[in-house]
Order: structure tokens, then C-alpha cells, then sequence
């Protein structure tokens, strides 16, 4: 028998027991709670994967990257205990060419303090992937993840493997010959491996944000152009990042000071002086900085451009989402132009820089995802 309805019941208005029904069984809730878990886990990697990357672009710039020479992935964990194993350190790090190039008349107290900032980030290495592997093995003999990611989430530990070697594959780099600091080319490889894994823990942390059927539906509305727009500013920023990287490898910035000219001159002179030529685009500090300067003016005009085109979204959260992304990405020019000016007189604006390059990858990435999912709002919230 169906229930009787009150004359003066608003049309809107439901039982309780009707909503209950409204909102699904049971089925629906266990992924719902196995989703919102592994998100909690994600947001955990994501803060100690930027925390890694602050940590290791202040031991780039206070000269501390070369300070431990070997690579001990379990027993490195244990930082010297004593007099002995200090002076053993030290005794290390007085063979490599940073030591004999760069600080021959450093002491011991002054290597410990270089040391414990290359000791701290291999630390933070340990500890991501040690939450890693905890969460991952927990949620997988749970048999709490949901179909299709399990590929996704033990990826991100065959990445971060990668990472660990690759970072001592770029360390290995300054401890031969007469180099003073890493290769630029392999630095450049180092952080942009730690961005895609960022980028990859942001999205995956999107997608479980939202229920799977509620993803399928949204896909339907997807905005292509906005998508295509966003896709392009996540190419656009990589590239950037991975300039970013060549110009702190080889101190670009430092040897042009000013702006908006470099040092007086649109396209210094200098910038084609090496041979071959295609040497020039990695390792010649003339071109490598202005390429970074004429890739951030194309960030900030495709991104103005991208979030000027997205006012005319239906969702409003899509365009919230690119209107943050242009905003910090006015931010981050500022305080490229910033450090440019200032680096040399205040190394840590450069930790400050590459922290404004995590934020704009971050919202780059969720501006594309808005615009590929849209959040679909209620006809009573209205488009505003």
C-alpha cells in the first residue's frame, strides 16, 4: 500500500524512510569508506613528497648534496653515532672534488652542517616509502582497494624505487673528476620524476574524492576545450620545471641578475657559444636562463588565457578551479622575477620559488581535472 502524502507536505520534501531508499544499499558504502581511507593515505604521501622537495632544493642550494658519498638505503638510516664515525664521514667527503675544488679548509663542525641536510632528505626518502609500503600492503590484504587501482597505487612505489636511485645516480654524478656539484642534466631528471609523482598522487586523490558512478556521469559533461587548455599548461609547467631544474644546476640565475633584460640584452651574446650547439640548450647559463624566462611568459599568458576562457563554464567549481591557477600563477612570476634579483643575497627565496612551482603544478592539474569531471550543481544552487 503506498503512503499517503500530506496535503501540505512541499512537493521537495521526503521521509526519512524515502530517502533512505533514494540513497542506495549497502553496496554502495564500503567503497565509499575504502576510497575516503586510501585518499587519507595519498594526502599523507603528498605532504611528505613536497616536504621532500622543499628539503632537497635547500640542500641543492646550501651546497650540501655531496656531503654523504655513499649509497646505503637501510643501514644509511643510522647517522653517526660518535667521534669515530663522524671523523669516518668526514674522511669520505675529503676524497670527493666538491671537498678539494670547493672547501678545503672546511672543518668538521662545518661539514656536519651540510651533512644533515643531505642525511634529512634521504631520510624523508625513507620515510615515503616506508608509508608507502605499510599503506599499500594494508589496504591490499584488507582487500580494501577498489577494482581497478591497484595497479595505480603500486605504481607509485615502483616510482618512487626509481627515485631513489636515480637520486643516487645524480649524486654519483659530483663525485668524480673534477665536479663540484651534480650534473644539471641529471638534477633536472631527479625533480622532474618527484613532479610527475606529485602530480600522479594529486590526481589519483581527485578521482577517489569523488564516488566512481558519480566520475561516469561527469565524464559525460566534460568541457574539451577547457581540458585541452589544461592539458597544455600541464606540459607548459613541466617544461618549465624541468628549465627550472637546468637553471639551478648550472646557477644560471645567478650570473643574470637583472630584469626584464639579462644583464642589458634581450638575447645575451654569449648564448650560443658552446659546441655543438645543442650543448647550449642544457648547459650554456646565458640560454638556458633565457629559456626559462620566454617559458614563463608563455605559462603566464596561456594560463591568463585559459582562466579568462573559463568564465564561461556552466560548473562553477571549474571555474573557481582556473581562476586559482591564473592567480598563483601570477604569484609565481613574481617571485621567479624576485628571485632572479635577489638569489644571490638570499639563497632561500629559491626554496620559496620551486614551493610556489609544487602549488601552480597542484592547481594546474585540478583546473584540467575540473574541467575533464565537472562538478554537476543542483538546479536550486543555480550557475552562480
Amino acid at each position: 500500500m503506498s503512503q499517503k502524502r500530506n496535503i501540505f507536505e512541499e512537493v521537495g520534501e521526503t521521509s526519512a524512510s524515502t530517502r533512505a531508499a533514494a540513497q542506495g544499499g549497502m553496496i554502495d558504502a564500503k567503497p565509499r569508506g575504502a576510497r575516503r581511507s586510501i585518499r587519507i593515505w595519498l594526502f599523507i604521501l603528498f605532504a611528505l613528497v613536497v616536504a621532500m622537495i622543499a628539503v632537497g632544493g635547500a640542500t641543492r642550494l646550501t651546497d650540501s648534496g655531496l656531503s654523504i658519498t655513499e649509497w646505503k638505503p637501510i643501514s644509511g638510516a643510522i647517522p653517526p653515532m660518535n667521534m669515530a664515525d663522524w671523523q669516518a664521514e668526514f674522511a669520505n667527503y675529503k676524497q670527493s672534488p666538491q671537498f678539494e675544488y670547493l672547501n678545503p679548509n672546511m672543518t668538521l663542525s662545518e661539514f656536519k652542517g651540510i651533512f644533515w641536510w643531505e642525511w634529512g632528505h634521504r631520510q624523508l626518502g625513507r620515510t615515503i616509502g616506508l608509508v608507502w609500503f605499510v599503506g599499500f600492503v594494508f589496504f591490499w590484504l584488507t582487500k580494501k582497494i577498489p577494482p581497478g587501482w591497484w595497479g595505480r597505487l603500486f605504481s607509485l612505489g615502483i616510482l618512487g624505487g626509481l627515485q631513489g636511485a636515480i637520486g643516487w645516480w645524480m649524486v654519483a654524478s659530483g663525485l668524480t673528476g673534477r665536479m663540484t656539484s651534480v650534473a644539471s642534466y641529471r638534477l633536472a631528471t631527479h625533480l622532474g620524476l618527484a613532479f610527475i609523482i606529485l602530480g600522479l598522487i594529486a590526481w589519483f586523490a581527485f578521482q577517489l574524492g569523488r564516488p566512481q558512478a558519480q566520475l561516469l556521469q561527469a565524464r559525460r559533461l566534460s568541457e574539451k576545450r577547457l581540458t585541452h587548455l589544461g592539458t597544455v599548461m600541464i606540459g607548459l609547467v613541466f617544461v618549465q620545471i624541468l628549465l627550472g631544474a637546468l637553471t639551478a644546476g648550472i646557477d644560471a640565475g645567478l650570473a643574470f641578475p637583472t630584469w626584464p633584460s639579462m644583464n642589458g640584452q634581450f638575447l645575451p651574446s654569449e648564448s650560443f657559444d658552446f659546441t655543438p650547439l645543442w650543448r647550449n640548450f642544457f648547459e650554456n647559463p646565458a640560454l638556458v636562463q633565457f629559456n626559462h624566462r620566454m617559458v614563463a611568459y608563455l605559462v603566464f599568458f596561456i594560463g591568463l588565457y585559459s582562466a579568462w576562457r573559463a568564465r564561461s563554464s556552466a560548473h562553477q567549481s571549474t571555474r573557481q578551479a582556473f581562476a586559482m591557477m591564473g592567480a598563483m600563477i601570477v604569484v609565481q612570476l613574481l617571485l621567479g622575477i624576485t628571485t632572479a634579483l635577489d638569489l644571490v643575497h638570499y639563497w632561500w627565496l629559491g626554496s620559496i620559488h620551486q614551493l610556489g612551482a609544487v602549488v601552480t603544478w597542484v592547481l594546474v592539474i585540478r583546473a584540467r581535472h575540473m574541467a575533464r569531471f565537472p562538478m554537476v550543481r543542483s538546479i536550486r544552487e543555480g550557475r552562480a
